[in-house]
């Protein structure tokens, strides 16, 4: 009798690991958006920049990564929707769309897209590949929030980026790494029970 793990299809997300309905998907569109309100509360301001340090991004990440393009795209579409209507879960409870930082929650919307649909193919299987997945899906945050940075608060783009990327690059990469480890970690442990 073989102990190996047993292989878990590709073509998969974690999500998809718990039994299909839309039931599922409502709840796991809904806690995703919850969570990265949530992690949005972790924040700390950032001396000279309008934008705090949050554990929203690396939630959007990995809502993105567990829960697929689609239902990664829904969650932070909600996430969005339901601060721009007044819920106050942005980061440090802010809410609204006028602020400097919303262009960052925009980009939340995309790269939760883009590394849902990589985690698909596979990308949240092995550290490196997840290290790939969370290097471009920060890098999408960034060329969405840092532009949207400077049209919102005037400043020319260098400054912006050096307020509003430079001063995050460590705490990114922290980032990454925790995911680095949780990801395949998640997917070896599934392995074992598939």
């Amino acid at each position: 009798m073989s102990t190996a793990a047993a292989p878990v299809r590709s073509g998969l997300v974690l999500a998809d690991l718990v039994p299909a309905s839309r039931a599922r998907d409502i709840a796991l569109v809904a806690s995703g958006a919850a969570l990265t309100g949530l992690a949005a509360q972790l924040s700390v301001p950032v001396p000279g920049s309008p934008v705090p340090v949050s554990g929203q991004t690396f939630a959007a990440l990995l809502v993105g990564s567990a829960l697929g393009a689609r239902r990664g795209f829904l969650s932070l579409g909600l996430y969005a929707v339901a601060g721009v209507l007044g819920v106050p879960w942005f980061a440090q409870g802010a809410s609204g769309y006028g602020m400097p930082s919303f262009g960052y929650i925009l980009g939340m919307l995309l790269a939760a897209t883009v590394v849902g649909a990589l985690a698909r193919r596979g990308a949240d299987r092995t550290a490196l590949r997840t290290a790939g997945a969370m290097a471009l899906g920060s890098l999408i945050i960034y060329a969405v929030g840092v532009p949207y940075l400077a049209l919102a608060t005037g400043m020319s783009l260098s400054q912006a980026v050096a307020v509003g990327l430079v001063p995050f690059l460590f705490g990114d990469a922290l980032k990454a790494a925790l995911a680095m480890g949780a990801l395949p970690t998640a997917w070896r442990i599934a392995g074992r029970r598939g």
